[in-house]
């Protein structure tokens, strides 16, 4: 299928994506030439995060890297919420500052995304910053009369004044049911003129402590859903190419958004909305009550490496629910060791000769089958099987020569841009383990296999895996 595909090389690859709001594939064209403009929702950060919130920053990873590879700027946005009704009282418990607690996990996010070699965006910005901005649009949505303050000093989006309010999650407007607005809590409940309508500003309650602000609008808070529109305006203006995050943002989050957004500027607000689907555990929903719920650091503890566990999410294609199960975490292991050991093979090639043209060609079939394959709405199994059938196909050859090795080694980089599990620098062993593998030869050549096998027991209890090939012993650190 490779050379069917790669006979057809000449055509212009077209980027296609999902399109959430739409609800079918299209053809991607940013609003600038070259250029991409990108909304990623990051997360609360009252806690360590869990494995479904690393599953969807993985996907923003894949995504973005994807856009990179296909040569456009990328100007990705990512939030934290670091106000909210769980960061209030979570830091009260603590007898933390707000802003004191929330950075202790904002820090503890970015660890975990750097454990899973997830690319940091180019703008992080923290609701508590983007106060202003905040207040601004909810002026405007007043002005506009899209929305009301109460007597307490709430102040709420106005639902049925917003024409096409729930295209994005597919709900009819006139079926609209009270109350199905979601994320809201107890005092959102005072004075509303529709139970639908969702909080844009908290007025100051005692319960909320030294967490509010002093504005032009009141003294108080911002509502969840305020915060995305603001900041994502701010510096991605007032409408921009890609809104990300998972499908259970969907309705209310995202919905509200649009709302908020386009109520305020009269624009659309963005042009392609992107889903990941959910993370189950042992097929059922990740829950602690059912000792099935995951955070990084406790997946780590169990010998997984990170590379391993970021296989795990980029693997199923981002649409598709992943069952994320220990048993496919070793299975995900092994891939990853040979994809490795594959390069292991490749660097230790010393052997002269050209380059040889079937190699040459194959490396590059396989590269446009793994870049066609995501130009298909990022679809990941086909560009994997290019790359196994790219790795099978080498390990057929019955010689490879040290050109040949650097051709293959550069097709596994340009992968690896986007997978980014694998380790190409050569490791280096100490001078205790070069000696022992030495003598190892040496025994073996004289024929004194029990010292062999002694020294080959000694290396592994130190990590060190041997193998013995017709070109001499192979060596990889486990």
């Amino acid at each position: 299928w490779l050379e069917r595909l790669f006979s057809d090389r000449d055509r212009i690859m077209t980027t296609r994506f999902y399109n959430t709001l739409t609800k079918k594939v299209e053809e991607f064209n940013p609003i600038t030439e070259g250029e991409v403009k990108l909304y990623t929702c990051g997360p609360t950060v009252y806690n360590y995060v869990h494995l479904g919130n690393l599953r969807a920053a993985t996907f923003y990873d894949l995504l973005r890297r994807y856009l990179k590879l296909k040569g456009f700027k990328l100007t990705h946005v990512m939030n934290l919420t670091d106000v909210d009704d769980k960061t209030i009282r979570d830091s009260q418990k603590e007898g933390k500052s707000l802003n004191d607690f929330t950075r202790f996990y904002s820090e503890a996010y970015f660890k975990d995304l750097s454990a899973l070699q997830i690319e940091m965006p180019e703008i992080v910005p923290r609701a508590t910053d983007e106060i202003e901005e905040m207040v601004a649009m909810i002026k405007t949505l007043m002005e506009k009369d899209l929305a009301y303050k109460t007597e307490k000093g709430d102040i709420y989006f106005k639902v049925d004044a917003f024409k096409g309010y729930g295209e994005l999650a597919g709900i009819d407007q006139a079926k609209l049911k009270a109350g199905a607005s979601g994320r809201t809590n107890l005092s959102d409940e005072y004075d509303k003129e529709n139970l639908a309508d969702f909080a844009l500003w908290k007025a100051y309650d005692q319960a909320d402590g030294d967490v509010y602000w002093e504005t032009e609008i009141g003294k108080g808070r911002p509502g969840w859903h305020i915060e995305c529109s603001a900041m994502s305006i701010k510096y991605l203006g007032e409408t921009f190419d890609i809104h990300a995050g998972g499908n259970d943002l969907i309705f209310p989050h995202h919905t509200n958004e649009i709302a908020q957004a386009e109520g305020a500027t009269g624009k659309k607000f963005v042009n392609y909305w992107m889903h990941n689907a959910h993370l189950i555990v042992d097929g059922r929903k990740m829950s602690k009550s059912l000792g099935n719920f995951y955070r990084l650091h406790e997946v780590l503890e169990k010998g997984y490496s990170p590379a391993a566990i970021r296989f795990e999410f980029i693997k199923t294609h981002y649409r598709s629910v992943l069952d994320f199960r220990l048993e496919s975490l070793k299975a995900s292991e092994q891939i990853v060791q040979k994809f490795n050991d594959f390069i292991i093979r490749m660097n230790s090639v010393d052997e002269e000769g050209p380059l040889a043209p079937e190699v040459s060609s194959s490396a590059e079939q396989a590269r446009f089958a793994f870049e066609n394959a995501l130009d298909d709405d990022l679809n990941i199994s086909q560009a994997l099987t290019a790359v196994y059938d790219f790795m099978a196909g080498i390990n057929k050859r019955a010689q490879i020569t040290a050109k040949d090795a650097t051709a293959v080694l550069g097709a596994m980089r340009f992968f690896d841009t986007i997978l980014s599990v694998m380790r190409f620098e050569k490791e280096q062993l100490s001078s205790e383990a070069m000696s022992l593998i030495r003598e190892r030869e040496e025994a073996r050549s004289a024929k004194n296999f029990k010292r062999s096998d002694e020294i080959r027991d000694k290396l592994r209890a130190m990590d060190i895996l041997i193998e013995d090939t017709p070109k001499g012993t192979i060596w990889k650190k486990i």
